[in-house]
């Protein structure tokens, strides 16, 4: 196991470079100038936009740029936006925001994902399994800004239940119950079907029809040996499913005003600070590196049959 660790590690390096490469000289390729854009409609003065473009070491050769940020990046530094702002200070304020909004929704997903695909697995071709492929089919269907405001509409406006947008600054977990509701709702129809197919599919395996002969309770067959082995595909798309959860939460963040992670990328994109861009991208990547490698260790809990030389 430690060795199959050190090899995922030693894997995780040249992903790492890659994507990391990969995204900031898109940024940099983009069009327009970021740093006279700060002037507005105003020319601005050639002797200050060399000056400040050899402050943030925007003069130099984009291969060169690239070596420098990542040798600052190695030391904790992740550059400074056009406005000299700190950009691990700027993550450090949207990143938690974005963790619990992103939590709330995986467990969401995970309880009632799978709790539904279970109950419909074990209810094959009954009502409770019509009605779930139903159900998921309808969340499958919706797109998330349909979905957002038809819940911000009916549960906040109408219901009055919740409040239309989150508060800013506000800790309270349940601020984001909502957002995280529809943030989770798509991946949790994949979770409910991906549960069901395994369930259906392992129910007829022979080491199920085994124990339920030994006479053991319905309880152990289903949670030890049914269940536990249908989780496999499950835990494979959750292990991507957060990071996505991460990434993707700009469209909800919007709807609701959250004060996260995507919210803070939608704007650096839009002002082209691409330092900021990229330290939310390297941030990312880590999350999902470490997600992949956890899910493929939990294989060996899941499966005693899985083991890692």
């Amino acid at each position: 196991m430690g060795r199959f660790v050190a090899r995922r590690l030693l894997q995780m390096i040249p992903v790492f470079l890659g994507t990391t490469a990969l995204i900031f000289f898109m940024v940099r390729v983009l069009p327009g100038d970021p740093v006279a854009a700060m002037w507005g409609d105003k020319a601005p003065d050639p002797a200050q936009l060399a000056a400040f473009k050899h402050r943030l070491g925007l003069d130099l050769p984009m291969w060169q740029q690239y070596l420098n940020y990542m040798g600052d990046l190695f030391t904790g530094n992740f550059g400074e936006t056009m406005s000299g702002r700190q950009v691990i200070d700027v993550i450090s304020e949207a990143l938690p925001v974005t963790v619990r909004l992103a939590l709330m929704a995986f467990a969401i997903e995970i309880v009632f994902g799978v709790g539904i695909g279970l109950l419909a697995g074990l209810k094959r071709g009954k009502l409770a399994d019509k009605g779930t492929l139903v159900f998921t089919l309808v969340l499958i269907s919706i797109p998330v800004p349909v979905l957002g405001y038809i819940f911000q509409n009916v549960f906040a406006t109408q219901l009055g239940w919740v409040t239309p947008t989150v508060p800013v600054n506000s800790d309270k977990w349940i601020d984001l119950l909502l957002p995280a509701i529809v943030l989770g709702s798509l991946s949790l129809a994949y979770v409910a079907r991906l549960s069901r197919t395994s369930i259906v599919e392992n129910i007829k395996a022979d080491y199920i029809r085994t124990a339920i002969a030994k006479g053991l309770p319905r309880r152990r067959v289903i949670g030890t040996h049914l269940l536990r082995n249908s989780m496999i595909p499950v835990v494979t798309f959750l292990g991507t499913d957060l990071g996505a959860l991460m990434g993707g939460a700009i469209v909800t963040e919007g709807i609701f005003n959250v004060k996260g992670v995507g919210n803070a990328l939608f704007r650096a994109i839009n002002q082209k600070e691409g330092a900021t861009v990229v330290g939310f991208v390297v941030v990312l990547v880590i999350v999902y590196l470490v997600a992949s490698l956890i899910v493929d260790l939990l294989y060996a809990v899941l499966d005693p049959r899985i083991r890692y030389a």
